[in-house]
């Protein structure tokens, strides 16, 4: 039996199995079974047909971040690369024009912005249909996920492609389980939660653990997870993605149905080839990006606002601003005075564990 008869087989399984406590072990059982063979089906050099996670396309990343626009043929995508980059990706009215990956960069408040256009993907792509695995490989490498989508066919498009990056093990605007998982030498399975009427049971646990062959471990759970979130945390392989749906093509639907789209979480309407809101999108990118610029000033000049430092609002110390602009500077840090938000005097000297917020300004002090 293939891998993909395998998957299929446990997936049938799982969609005949009633969801209740008493069925919550073996369900753990079966998901955890599927996670496994998912992998296997995606490492090189496996019955799946090679292809493995690491093999996406041979771009290489530049700039502050990386955004990936997903999607299937002919929903746009090119087209918004063109608008938003100026750079030329093949644009015609069939389907899979685009073949390969194709960069561009977005300058915005001084920062430069990488967007790859990918080609579209298939139902399938995440057991290796069309180029599917490249594309997806290419999207787990990305900062932010743009998935376009018609706005004639929004709600199952979306779906579908959510259903192809999960099984890559990309979760989309999803942080990463409460789930502290431990492995020991000895004492059993010991799972505890904080959580009350919590969806996973001890069973469940000890079930799903069994499948990987893990008899000792403490699992604590702190907010209220399901076999999923457990499966992703032994798996240990899942990447947490901000998305943003762009429903592109809006100028064939109705101002009715484009006000609904509009409160939708995380959507932005577009129309790519009319220029229609693509001045929103990029605000909307920068917004779920959450980048800082942070200013040089050399001693005795004025601050560079032409050419800011760009680091993570996750990365924010003085060390993470230092090593950004080179992994030396670091070892020479004595001190480093800030102007701006996060400090309370201009300027005031901080150390190395001081966190920077947006469009500060630091000079930094070598030792003699």
């Amino acid at each position: 039996m293939t891998t993909m008869q395998k998957i299929a087989e446990i997936e049938a399984e799982m969609a005949k199995t009633q969801k209740n406590k008493a069925t919550m072990g073996h369900l753990g059982m079966l998901k955890a079974k599927l996670a496994k063979l998912r992998r296997e089906l995606l490492e090189p050099g496996t019955g799946g047909g090679g292809g493995g996670k690491g093999e996406g396309f041979d771009v290489n990343k530049v700039g502050d971040a990386r955004v990936g626009l997903v999607g299937f043929p002919s929903v746009g995508k090119s087209t918004l690369l063109n608008k938003l980059t100026g750079t030329f990706s093949e644009v015609a009215a069939y389907e899979f024009t685009t073949l390969t990956c194709i960069p561009g960069v977005v300058r915005y408040r001084g920062a430069k912005i990488q967007l790859l256009d990918l080609p579209g993907i298939i139902e399938g792509a995440k057991d290796g249909k069309g180029r599917g695995r490249q594309v997806i490989s290419t999207a787990r490498t990305c900062n932010l996920i743009l998935i376009v989508l018609d706005c004639l066919k929004p709600i199952s498009h979306k779906k579908l492609i959510e259903h192809e990056l999960e099984g890559f093990g990309i979760r989309l605007n999803k942080t990463p389980p409460a789930i502290s998982f431990r492995r020991k030498e000895k004492g059993g399975i010991n799972f505890s939660t904080t959580v009350q009427n919590p969806k996973l049971d001890v069973d469940a646990v000890k079930s799903v653990c069994s499948e990987y062959r893990i008899h000792n471990a403490d699992v604590t759970m702190r907010d209220d997870c399901d076999i999923d979130d457990l499966v992703d945390v032994i798996e240990g392989s899942r990447v947490y993605i901000p998305a943003i749906y762009v429903i592109n093509k809006i100028d064939q639907i109705t101002l009715e149905e484009l006000n609904v789209m509009s409160r939708l979480p995380h959507y932005c309407p577009v129309c790519a080839y009319h220029n229609w809101n693509l001045d929103g999108l990029v605000e909307m990118i920068w917004e779920y990006l959450d980048l800082l610029r942070i200013y040089t000033k050399p001693k005795g000049r004025l601050p560079d606002y032409n050419d800011p430092v760009v680091v993570p609002s996750s990365r924010n110390t003085v060390e993470d601003f230092c090593n950004r602009i080179h992994k030396g500077i670091a070892k020479q840090f004595k001190y480093a005075l800030v102007w701006g938000t996060s400090v309370k005097h201009r300027p005031q000297k901080v150390g190395k564990d001081h966190r920077l917020q947006d469009e500060d300004i630091v000079q930094i002090v070598k030792k003699i």
